[in-house]
């Protein structure tokens, strides 16, 4: 049976690892919030909901929403979160 054959690693270095959290989540959400950025959210059933981050926490962020109820949105039930320029 041949060897696989196995790349050498970018920069010839090895042995470092990434991070396991870069905290870039909880900036960035911090960030729609301060600036009221519109959201769209697809979840992982394909629904959207659009509306403001107002909330966050470990698990879950609250959205609201004009003319609808706000919402908690649990973090595993989201598929991404992008800014809604409409």
């Amino acid at each position: 049976m041949p060897e696989a054959i196995v790349p050498p690693k970018p920069g010839g270095k090895g042995g470092t690892r990434a991070p396991e959290q870069t905290f870039e989540e909880t900036r960035y959400l911090r960030q729609l919030i301060e600036n009221q950025t519109p959201v769209r959210v697809r979840l992982s059933n394909n629904e959207e909901v659009v509306g403001v981050v107002e909330y966050y926490d470990t698990s879950f962020i609250r959205i609201t929403r004009d003319g609808a109820p706000n919402l908690f949105i649990f973090k595993h039930d989201i598929k991404y979160l992008i800014e809604d320029g409409s």
